[in-house]
């Protein structure tokens, strides 16, 4: 990443010595230094920087190291027990100290991950208003969106690379959320930071506050955000367009992610934006990659092909129609045409099939199989699809618990001896089948992922690891690749390339399972930011030129010496 002629930050310059170590150079000194979250070393400043910082007698007289904080904050969090209570904890940490916050995140991620991000960012996001503690990022809603660039420019970031925007109106499976969105942007943030090497002074979340549509929330009096109805049509877009613009005048070398949009909504902006800035939706393009990696790699458990398979969609939102698309075209890619792909992939709604003689939104047509291939059927409701679609991979992404019952688990059975069954929604409430039922109902001859954690399960005498299949494992590689190359666009391939090479990386390394485990998230991205950038190259969408003509492991090298690590850096004053 190239330095800007501004100090990265209003507080603080990162610089290199004559022997190339980083340092801080800070530009807030005493008291106010220990109040900047990125700053701050709470008891493990050195003697040498109280005294230069002007912060002597204002600590505690106990030095301490980074490693001695994190098993004295990993003790008190071992004593909570309520995982909401625990999701405040760590985001009050990051809010004082941010480097521990990620030192401790990073030894823990495993553990850690259910708590910053799915499940439990679903509990936050609904209390966001009352667990709220310490501003976060940026908020633009009705009140200020026409002064946007001011807002902007009052953010004390100088160089931010990545932001995730939300509007809140389709969080998880909990649906409009209003203000409360800000804590999935703060969240998936935060896994940029740990599992993709994205420094946290070049990360911004924001919040896209248009209203909401839920008069609970309105008149709430400990609701934060505005209260009116949501922006709809015209003036929505006008509202997201000036933050667009100001983004590129302030950050213009920031890529954004889109984040929880409603479905019509989600593919509208993603389309009027990806090629005015860097941008991705990462309920669709990152659902449909991760699910296409963990499908590739249990096809190739059973010994069979993509192209072998029959797949039911359940569910037609922005997840359900990014997977349906990414699963396209790793079939298209296996050599089947278009025809053959359309009577092998069944997209289902509320409403049943997807047939291109229904009246559906835009967005849904191009998943919509003929008409003429179901005529015959016993009908066309998700047992009916399975029964005469002989469908041989169940996907659920509806967020209606219970979809996969027994009889649906049984019917995909009787089309193979090993189907796949994956009950994707989020948060676990959600998910359409616990894993343990499914596994029993088989007989244990189904795989089974899912979208939230779920501990192995124990069938006659044999464990089971059930793959999650997170969208961590796509969105910080893809973003960090996206960050080193420089892109001027995200395009579909690379994409696709981030759901290969996590397949990849799976099968190399844990060639029983369908995803690897949470605790490699890092590792993993590592490989999906090196495919990202080789995409890129080939795409003709990279404007960082020292990465052309690099070989693979030089690559490697690249992206692991550019991934962020949390370490305190010494301090020195000029």
């Amino acid at each position: 990443m190239t330095q800007t002629t501004q100090p990265l930050t209003d507080h603080y310059d990162v610089k290199r010595d004559s022997d190339g170590h980083r340092y801080l150079h800070p530009l807030v000194t005493g008291f106010n230094l220990t109040r900047i979250p990125l700053l701050n070393k709470g008891t493990a400043f050195t003697e040498d920087e109280r005294q230069k910082l002007n912060l002597d007698g204002l600590l505690a007289p106990q030095v301490d190291t980074l490693e001695v904080l994190a098993e004295r904050i990993y003790a008190d969090y071992g004593k909570i027990k309520d995982p909401l209570e625990r999701h405040v904890f760590l985001r009050n940490l990051q809010d004082r100290n941010e480097v521990l916050f990620y030192a401790l995140l990073a030894a823990h991620v495993e553990e850690m991950l259910p708590i910053v991000y799915t499940p439990t960012v679903g509990l936050a996001v609904q209390k966001f208003s009352q667990i709220y503690r310490y501003a976060r990022g940026l908020t633009l809603s009705t009140n200020n969106i026409e002064r946007a660039a001011k807002a902007l420019a009052n953010v004390p970031l100088n160089d931010v690379r990545i932001i995730v925007a939300t509007d809140s109106s389709a969080i998880l499976g909990i649906g409009d959320q209003g203000f409360g969105g800000m804590a999935i942007s703060i969240g998936k943030l935060s896994l940029y930071t740990v599992a993709g090497g994205v420094g946290p002074d070049k990360t911004l979340p924001v919040e896209l506050d248009v209203g909401t549509g839920r008069a609970d929330l309105r008149e709430d009096p400990s609701y934060l955000g505005v209260k009116h109805d949501r922006l709809k049509g015209e003036e929505y877009l006008r509202f997201v367009d000036r933050f667009v613009e100001a983004t590129l005048e302030r950050f213009p070398k920031a890529i954004i992610q889109w984040e929880d949009f409603s479905k019509d909504t989600a593919f509208m902006v993603l389309d009027r934006y990806r090629k005015v800035v860097p941008s991705f939706n990462d309920d669709i393009q990152g659902t449909g990659a991760v699910v296409l990696a963990g499908v590739l790699n249990a096809c190739r458990l059973k010994g069979e092909t993509l192209a072998d398979q029959r797949v039911v969609i359940s569910g037609a939102g922005a997840g359900g129609a990014g997977v349906a698309a990414a699963i396209r075209e790793g079939m298209r890619r296996e050599g089947l045409t278009p025809e053959q792909i359309s009577e092998r992939v069944f997209v289902l709604d509320s409403r049943g099939l997807l047939t291109d003689d229904r009246q559906m939104e835009e967005y849904k047509k191009s998943l919509a199989t003929p008409k003429a291939f179901t005529e015959g059927w016993a009908g066309t409701g998700l047992l009916d699809v399975i029964r005469e679609g002989k469908a041989t991979v169940l996907l659920g992404l509806s967020g209606v618990p219970n979809t996969f019952d027994e009889e649906v688990v049984k019917a995909a059975m009787a089309n193979t001896p090993r189907p796949l069954v994956f009950p994707l929604s989020n948060p676990t409430a959600n998910c359409e089948a616990l894993p343990e039922d499914v596994l029993r109902w088989s007989n244990g001859a189904a795989l089974v992922a899912t979208g939230s954690p779920f501990d192995p399960v124990e069938l006659n005498g044999q464990t089971y690891p059930i793959g999650q299949g997170n969208n961590a494992f796509i969105f910080p590689g893809l973003g960090f690749g996206a960050i080193l190359a420089r892109v001027r666009e995200i395009t579909d391939e690379m994409v696709t390339e981030s759901a290969y090479a996590l397949a990849a990386y799976t099968q190399r390394h844990h060639p029983g399972r369908t995803f690897p485990p949470v605790s490699e998230l890092g590792a993993a991205s590592l490989e999906v930011a090196v495919a990202v950038i080789k995409q890129a190259l080939k795409d003709g969408v990279a404007t960082e030129f020292s990465i052309r003509g690099l070989s693979d492991e030089q690559l490697l090298e690249v992206v692991k010496a550019k991934f962020w690590q949390p370490k305190y850096l010494p301090f020195k004053v000029e």
